[in-house]
């Protein structure tokens, strides 16, 4: 292990360096020291994994290339090949159950947390960062610092948003979410909040926080709004990523159901 350091020192600090999230450098930080404990090729490591999610074999396949592209600066040239993705689309709440989560969830932070999520469009990571001092309650902005990739953008303050907040907020400056030792939400309390609303709402379906960003992007498009401002809301970075939300939008199929 010991001999291993030098690399892994230098692995954390090329991750830290292109700011990657805590959770994928923990995650490459781990997969690369069992790798290296391992004595195996990329090739063979990756084959442990074939039994494993799609999700799972796409982290450590990107871990191992850049463990050699950044640390070790070697080309990155097995041309192993990537699990396709499964043919499944994300699952999405109606209006009816958004409204259900809400009604049926009565701390007022834990609400706020759900209304954040659905009426922001924001990731998990995104939400446990936002400040107040990021929310433009006159210009109707929340301006996103944290994000995936580390690029900024701007999304809407909804007006039911904005009445929660003027409803709940007590402080003035720092994290919007807070535990009751002030400390940042970790994302488990997140995941917890969501799951416990739904079941509190007799929703069937399962229910993550991503949920109700899915559900956000898929009703602004049933309702008109074009495929390339909802990308900028979400964030995307490739359109092709955010028209997966034009195979759960029912708007187009309705009109095929009236020619019957």
């Amino acid at each position: 292990m010991d001999d291993f350091q030098p690399y892994l020192t230098k692995l954390s600090e090329e991750l830290k360096l292109r700011k990657y999230s805590p959770r994928t450098a923990k995650a490459y930080s781990s997969l690369i020291t069992h790798f290296l404990n391992s004595g195996k090729s990329p090739r063979e490591f990756l084959l442990r994994y074939t039994d494993k999610s799609h999700s799972s074999i796409r982290t450590a396949y990107f871990a191992l290339k850049f463990f050699s592209t950044r640390v070790l600066k070697q080309n990155f040239d097995e041309g192993l090949p990537l699990a396709k993705r499964p043919g499944k689309l994300p699952a999405v709440l109606n209006k009816e159950e958004i409204h259900a989560l809400f009604q049926t969830t009565l701390n007022l932070k834990h609400r706020l947390v759900l209304m954040f999520l659905y009426y922001t469009g924001m990731r998990l990571d995104e939400l446990r960062n936002v400040k107040w001092e990021d929310i433009d309650v006159q210009r109707g902005l929340i301006h996103l610092k944290v994000t995936k990739g580390s690029k900024e953008r701007m999304v809407f303050l909804h007006e039911r948003l904005k009445t929660c907040i003027q409803d709940f907020k007590l402080q003035k400056e720092g994290l919007v979410f807070r535990s009751n030792l002030e400390q940042q939400y970790n994302p488990r309390t997140i995941q917890m909040i969501v799951r416990i609303a739904a079941q509190k709402a007799g929703i069937t379906k399962r229910v993550t926080p991503h949920t109700l960003r899915h559900s956000f992007a898929t009703h602004l498009l049933e309702a008109g709004a074009d495929i390339r401002s909802i990308q900028t809301l979400l964030g995307h970075k490739s359109l092709q990523t955010t028209q997966i939300y034009t195979h759960i939008a029912n708007k187009d199929i309705k009109k095929l159901a009236d020619l019957l």
